[in-house]
């Protein structure tokens, strides 16, 4: 296959993959094992020990954070890939080094989603402990609402989301053609690193309205995406913060006040 008809397939093939991912979740959701997908009911049954042994529970909470992540992220990333194909559509391993940017982009989520899994379960093992908090589950709504709001005015975000909309860029930084599979990893990592500091604490509302919520993760995909890849989405990022700030707080004044 030359590099023409090459480049023609990138589109397909990735709109394909993502396209499985959200039927396997889609599917996923509405079976008997549906539970596992949603974190929080996942937790619960975690702590009450009963349900899958740990290490298929992991497994199954892996698998899931995965096909969560190309639904959801891969396809805010297809300006970079699209650049990075045209850079070594003349080489014969091209379909490899794709294969590995994507791959390093993915494990850097994959690694977020431990830390966070990870963290929301010692949440939930401190709920189990804490009799305010049992009867204040609120918090953990506005919570993550108001840290997303606040986080969207840093610049940390800011440095991280202009990483990402210059995608050209990006790609001749960190591409010097030496050591090609190594570089194409490290490529995907340096992305992934990037765009977990832009949108770690968007993704994070995941886990306040459920892992397993289709239509959360359609309009939280939708939003990264445009703040990465359109024209305007830089101007979009403070609007954003403040819509999530002012959500956060009157859940808060709704459960203070009166």
């Amino acid at each position: 296959m030359n590099a023409i008809a090459h480049r023609r397939l990138l589109l397909p093939v990735l709109g394909s993959l993502v396209a499985v991912a959200w039927l396997s979740l889609w599917i996923w959701e509405r079976s008997p094992y549906g539970r596992y997908l949603h974190h929080g009911e996942a937790s619960v049954i975690e702590i009450c020990g009963v349900g899958l042994s740990g290490v298929l529970q992991a497994s199954v909470y892996v698998a899931g954070w995965t096909l969560m992540t190309i639904a959801m992220m891969l396809p805010t990333t297809l300006p970079l890939l699209g650049s990075f194909q045209r850079l070594v559509a003349a080489r014969r391993d091209r379909v490899q080094l794709l294969a590995l940017v994507i791959g390093g982009y993915l494990l850097v989520w994959l690694a977020f989603g431990i830390v966070a899994h990870a963290f929301d379960l010692a949440l939930h093992r401190g709920l189990d402990r804490n009799a305010w908090m049992l009867s204040n589950t609120w918090v953990f709504g506005a919570g993550p609402l108001l840290l997303a709001g606040a986080f969207q005015f840093t610049r940390l975000k800011y440095r991280c989301l202009d990483k990402c909309r210059t995608p050209v860029s990006f790609v001749v930084q960190h591409w010097h053609g030496g050591e090609p599979r190594a570089q194409a990893l490290r490529l995907g990592i340096h992305h992934g690193a990037f765009c977990v500091g832009c949108c770690w604490a968007l993704m994070l509302l995941m886990f306040a309205v459920g892992t397993g919520n289709l239509g959360w993760m359609l309009l939280l995909g939708g939003v990264m995406a445009i703040e990465k890849n359109a024209p305007w989405g830089r101007k979009f990022s403070a609007p954003l913060g403040v819509a999530l700030l002012v959500w956060g707080s009157l859940i808060v004044l709704g459960h203070t006040v009166g």
